[in-house]
């Protein structure tokens, strides 16, 4: 006997597509980060950005305005008098043709005639006041009796309409057997809830009720509640349908339904559903309404349905506001999202939700000991690099610079090589490694021309001139005026760039991150980069020198390198009991003890160079003057160009004549 495997194949349906390409994070991390470097949380940037939406991608604040522009196209679209409308055209034709009817046949008693054309002339004014009374009437014309019996049909199917979607087409031209089957589906309908109200049911009573009246719920319910959550949202509809119309509307409404089918006793079961459906789902909207304003009529089943999207609207338009505790977008319900919007629309909506599941599944967003969200230490180097590259591209258009590629933290190539050694990272030199391995290979009797194996022996290595490790301490400004002229998150970029290319690049190197305002103090990247807006006054760039001399001292064997960046003179000190001294104009006192601390630098060999921001004179001046003192350097940037200027200085610092690779950045 042969067995055949068979595999049927379709869309997956299972959740995330396990094998759909990840989504790209970087414009969403760099938007995040640019946002927590401004001073927002974490969490509150990512909000933001999801609010926002990307370049090419809306966020959720265009999906939710959408939503509530389908919402208002609906309200402005309709009216709610479809049906009384077409009860009304049926009843005009149906007194029509009775009345050509009486007026042609000859053969008519006249009296009964005269009887006749008085009940009709006399019709109440009320649509259902005259369907009413026309119930016992004995219709001479044919087409007007089909009239008037069309009337009941659309009534019936009208008013199951309104509860079971769809019904209204389904028993168009109904038989008197499919009238009955209605009647059967909703008293065992009613048993069913009737028990489960009472917890009587089972699990084997929803299965043989599905299996008699399935074929009625095309949304397939898989369980009784799921059969109960169907009903419900499509009965508080209906209930809110008759609420947003007039008094006069309703009521006719109401006394019409009672012809629906000519069958008293369907209204009595579909009045004992509601009943049962209200006790079920009591959270349901089953008192609200709206006001429509449009031209286009509804019948009570197209109205109850546009209800439902309006209820459906609402529901989307708080799951987009993400305003509730807990809130996540994974709450979205995409399969409503396309309904109303299209879908592009879910598309747009998973591909966010994917972004923020990814931010915070996939690293980039980690809790502290605090329980706030931050950026992790990968975040932290992906954005690095991406600052880095920004960095080597203004750096790489700029004059004066010569072809000489950067090797790490190799100097320059003295064309001579040696055996590798664990721990090297010069690069190799190919030719003589392969010359050693051809030689190898022949002296043990082996034919290279056969197969080249590489023996760790074999490896030879360039050697380079050595280079002098740096202690580098980036001093960065954090008084008020850094945030208040926008020089806030450009001082951030710059830092984070920076830190990236001391610990990717030149890990031999040694960087301190120190800010300064009112007082100094060393922090790590993450700290940086997290810190707020400060509103406190104060430029202490005394105990920020005094922090960087205390680093140096910390590494005495390699060569120290200060890089201040600031856009205001010293306004603050720190006095011998640890307390700042604040003074505006700048106390002479200030000025003395700031640049003592910086001539005591200098004479430790430290190269400076001082970032001036803005185009204060009196800055202007002292940046000149501190630079003269020790001999070093003053760059007065632009804000968008501070990244490229201070690493430039830093490069500089590395190769000889102070000249860099104009195309270094290919080694990041």
């Amino acid at each position: 006997m042969t067995l055949h495997n068979r595999s049927r194949y379709g869309r997956y349906a299972g959740g995330p597509d396990p094998l759909a390409p990840p989504v790209d994070l970087a414009e969403a991390l760099d938007a995040i980060a640019e946002d927590v470097m401004a001073g927002y949380s974490p969490r509150h940037a990512l909000q933001e950005y999801l609010r926002r939406g990307g370049q090419n991608r809306e966020g959720l604040d265009n999906l939710a305005r959408r939503v509530q522009q389908r919402r208002r196209e609906l309200l402005g679209r309709h009216r709610l008098d479809g049906t009384l409308n077409e009860v009304r055209k049926l009843l005009d034709t149906a007194v029509l043709e009775e009345r050509k009817q009486l007026a042609r046949d000859a053969m008519m008693d006249n009296t009964d005639r005269a009887f006749r054309e008085m009940q009709l002339q006399n019709l109440p004014a009320s649509t259902a006041a005259a369907v009413n009374e026309l119930a016992s009437y004995d219709w001479q014309s044919s087409s007007a009796r089909e009239a008037y019996e069309r009337i009941r049909d659309l009534l019936g199917r009208e008013v199951l309409d309104q509860r079971f979607a769809g019904m209204k087409q389904a028993l168009e031209n109904a038989t008197d057997e499919d009238r009955e089957a209605v009647g059967a589906m909703l008293r065992d309908l009613n048993d069913l809830l009737g028990k489960h109200r009472r917890g009587e049911d089972t699990d084997a009573d929803f299965r043989e009720f599905m299996a008699k009246h399935g074929d009625f719920f095309p949304e397939n319910p898989q369980s009784v509640e799921e059969l109960v959550d169907a009903l419900a949202k499509r009965a508080a509809a209906a209930q809110r349908l008759l609420q947003s119309m007039s008094a006069e509307q309703r009521d006719e409404l109401m006394r019409l339904s009672a012809q629906a089918f000519g069958s008293p006793e369907l209204m009595a079961q579909l009045n004992q559903l509601d009943g049962s459906l209200r006790d079920l789902r009591p959270g349901e909207d089953w008192s609200g309404s709206e006001r429509f304003g449009g031209q286009e009529g509804l019948g009570l089943g197209d109205g109850t349905g546009v209800l439902q999207d309006i209820a459906e609207l609402d529901e989307l338009s708080e799951q987009l506001s993400q305003s509730y505790n807990g809130s996540s977008l994974d709450d979205l319900d995409l399969d409503a999202l396309a309904r109303q919007l299209g879908q592009n629309a879910a598309v747009t909506a998973r591909t966010l939700a994917e972004i923020e599941r990814a931010m915070q599944d996939g690293g980039y967003l980690r809790r502290g000991s605090d329980g706030d969200l931050r950026l992790s230490p990968q975040a932290m180097r992906r954005l690095g690099r991406s600052l880095l590259r920004d960095t080597a591209r203004q750096l790489s258009g700029r004059q004066g610079s010569r072809d000489t590629r950067v090797a790490g933290a190799a100097g320059e190539q003295t064309g001579s090589s040696r055996q590798w050694e664990f721990g090297d990272a010069e690069p190799w030199d190919v030719t003589r490694t392969m010359t050693n391995a051809i030689r190898r290979t022949m002296a043990g009797g082996g034919d290279p021309a056969s197969g080249l194996h590489l023996a760790v022996g074999d490896i030879e290595v360039t050697e380079t001139e050595a280079r002098t490790q740096a202690a580098v301490v980036l001093l960065a400004d954090v008084s008020f005026s850094m945030a208040a002229e926008g020089r806030w998150v450009p001082m951030k970029r710059t830092a984070l760039a920076l830190h990236h290319l001391v610990s990717t690049k030149f890990r031999g190197d040694r960087l301190q991150l120190i800010t300064f305002g009112r007082y100094a103090q060393a922090m790590d990247i993450g700290e940086l980069t997290a810190l707020p807006a400060l509103r406190e006054q104060g430029t202490n760039l005394h105990h920020g020198l005094l922090l960087a001399g205390r680093f140096f001292r910390k590494h005495p064997s390699m060569q120290p390198v200060l890089l201040v960046v600031t856009d205001g003179e010293p306004t603050a000190h720190l006095l011998p009991d640890g307390e700042s001294w604040f003074c505006w104009p700048p106390d002479p006192e200030t000025i003395r003890v700031t640049v003592a601390e910086l001539e005591r630098l200098g004479r430790a060999g430290t190269q400076a160079t001082f970032f001036r921001l803005g185009d204060d004179p009196g800055l202007e001046r002292f940046t000149r003057r501190l630079a003269l003192r020790i001999d070093g350097k003053v760059v007065a940037p632009e804000t968008g160009d501070l990244g490229a200027a201070v690493v430039g200085a830093y490069l500089r610092t590395h190769f000889r004549d102070g000249l860099y690779d104009d195309d270094w950045a290919a080694g990041i």
